[in-house]
């Protein structure tokens, strides 16, 4: 198809949503992840995640998720969110990658670049995804801020032009 063949042209950093709370502890890799506003009461983003994704269903009934955007070492972690890598349940996940509870409660994983602790705020069901609007509530920042991208099908490192 034109239009996957298309979209695969374009270089994205990876994300790995997670939540935590009476839905249970879930998390997926994702690359629709972006900034909605900076303004207003809070910063907002926005998360696109499949209907039929259990995580999009726990994400809404627990009414937050962190938003990780994963360093460009973390391809591995990306792989077990995205269920290329045997880890059972979504939940067995979380024991194969570090993270610590965020000020919100959901699960922020150590090593990624930044990690968004956000409150839902809205969503759309639009044909086949859920279209997630977090209000961030905090962000925490490694001292490294080399993203991993994904792009061409592969993953990639960004290099600054000169």
């Amino acid at each position: 198809m034109q239009f996957l063949e298309g979209m695969s042209r374009a270089a994205t950093f990876v994300a790995v949503v997670t939540t935590d709370g009476e839905a249970g502890r879930f998390g997926v890799t994702i690359s629709s992840l972006t900034s909605v506003s900076a303004d207003g009461d809070h910063p907002s983003l926005l998360a696109c995640l499949h209907h039929m994704s259990p995580v999009a269903a726990a994400i809404l009934k627990n009414r937050a998720f962190c938003a990780n955007l994963l360093h460009e070492d973390q391809h591995q972690v990306s792989d077990l969110f995205a269920g290329r890598l045997a880890a059972g349940e979504h939940a067995a996940r979380f024991e194969q990658a570090p993270w610590s509870p965020g000020e919100l409660g959901q699960p922020a994983l150590v090593g990624a670049t930044a990690s968004f602790q956000c409150q839902v705020a809205t969503s759309v069901l639009w044909e086949t995804h859920h279209i997630i609007i977090g209000r961030v509530m905090n962000v925490r920042l490694s001292e490294n801020p080399a993203s991993l991208l994904y792009g061409h099908r592969a993953y990639h490192r960004a290099v600054q032009l000169s």
